[in-house]
């Protein structure tokens, strides 16, 4: 398997990529709903207000910070030709990635534990 930071960035980025795209699936499945009544929104609503979907809040939040940071490292290697510092700027993209998920990870999971 391999386990260069190149490989990891790039299943990391795909798998983001998708993730962001199944997200809009939903939001889209959940806004569209206003079309057939508000029963059917509401209903919908409150499905996707439900502890298992604020995790997956904070799965989207770590995605979404992640899929930009690294788009920023790649934007940084390719256009100012600092391919030497390709490892460094992957990990600093993801540890700021991290720090930027906890911190906004932290009240929805706080919020999400004064609901239940």
């Amino acid at each position: 398997m391999y386990k260069s930071t190149g490989f990891i960035s790039f299943v990391l980025r795909r798998v983001t990529g998708v993730a962001l795209v199944v997200y809009l699936f939903i939001h889209m499945w959940v806004i569209g709903s206003m079309l057939s009544g508000p029963e059917t929104f509401n209903a919908r609503l409150a499905l996707v207000q439900t502890p298992i979907f604020k995790l997956a809040e904070i799965a989207l939040l770590a995605a979404v910070v992640y899929h930009a940071f690294d788009g920023i490292r790649l934007l940084i290697v390719h256009y100012w030709n600092v391919t030497e510092y390709r490892k460094s700027l992957f990990y600093a993209a993801f540890v700021v990635s991290a720090i930027l998920t906890i911190a906004g990870g932290v009240p929805i999971f706080l919020f999400m534990l004064e609901t239940l």
